[in-house]
């Protein structure tokens, strides 16, 4: 049986199809991503509560410039085999060079539940691949295409946007806390963590559904990219997490988190950066295709090559 926060996704998802009135409000979806973001920087952070992270940096520069690699690589893959224009091509390599939280989420609540062993520093691998791609592919297509936007203007979109923000601040916050400190809280947030993904899951089901009505079958090329790459970014996170020598748990967030796609920062940073792109193509191959792609399929599978 897949883990009980998939199955509220796989709800949301059927509500959807069958064009049930079934909608989360606004201000709780709100809500919701703000708690989810603010508990996993939160989760992170205590696991890191006195740990020296000097020794750590050899492994965390690893992760970093591979969330810097990843658009280059994906950039002429999406010019020459899914045949997109430049601003297309640069979005949907920063939505891929970027990460899922959501995804991230849940990988998190199934290496929790198969008791996979996962080092402390985990939770910092999502703020270490969400800014590189982004920044890295800006300043690509600003180099390619001689846009205006300042390289300050693109580092600060990035780094000021609000999931960035919750996930560092929670980190700090908990790293200088730990668990004793924050113990009056962290029952609500920390024990209600699969309560707050659960009800995230939904919403993010409900999503997915709207992208798929119409199903565009003109963009059969980018729907083949956004089911065949996450497999294969996967398996290089497996083996990046191979030569790193990480335990089985960090493992499978490495590899899932770099098989998955941006669906909230980099929508956000690319529409400021580059307003030609087509933000709803990239939305189609990210949220409607690679995160349930992932969520349901991916993430066993990628368990299953551990093994």
């Amino acid at each position: 049986m897949p883990d009980i926060v998939i199955m509220f996704f796989a709800l949301g998802l059927i509500a959807g199809l069958v064009k049930s009135d079934l909608k989360v409000p606004v201000p709780i979806y709100e809500t919701l991503s703000i708690l989810l973001m603010l508990t996993i920087g939160l989760k992170g952070g205590m696991a890191l509560h006195g740990v020296p992270l000097l020794p750590l940096l050899p492994e965390l520069g690893s992760i970093i410039l591979a969330g810097a690699v990843l658009p280059l690589v994906l950039y002429p893959v999406l010019r020459k085999l899914v045949k997109l224009e430049s601003a297309d091509a640069a979005s949907i390599a920063a939505h891929y060079g970027s990460v899922s939280a959501g995804t991230f989420a849940v990988v998190l609540a199934v290496v929790s539940a198969s008791g996979l062993a996962m080092s402390p520093q985990t939770t910092l691998y999502l703020v270490l691949l969400e800014l590189p791609a982004i920044v890295m592919m800006l300043w690509l297509y600003r180099y390619l295409n001689g846009s205006k936007a300042s390289g300050l203007a693109i580092l600060h979109e990035a780094l000021t946007s609000r999931g960035v923000l919750l996930l560092t601040g929670g980190l700090v916050i908990g790293a200088l806390y730990g668990q004793s400190g924050l113990a009056d809280i962290s029952a609500v947030l920390v024990g209600g963590f699969k309560t707050l993904l659960a009800l995230f899951l939904l919403e993010m089901g409900l999503c997915t559904a709207k992208v798929f009505q119409p199903l565009p079958w003109r963009q059969w090329r980018l729907m083949i990219f956004a089911i065949v790459t996450p497999m294969v970014l996967a398996s290089f996170g497996l083996l990046l997490a191979a030569l790193l020598s990480l335990p089985a748990g960090s493992a499978l967030v490495l590899a899932t988190l770099m098989a998955s796609a941006s669906y909230i920062a980099a929508p956000a940073a690319i529409r400021a950066a580059i307003p030609q792109a087509d933000i709803g193509l990239a939305l189609l191959a990210s949220l409607g295709i690679t995160f349930p792609f992932n969520i349901l399929v991916g993430i066993p599978l990628y368990q299953s090559w551990l093994a």
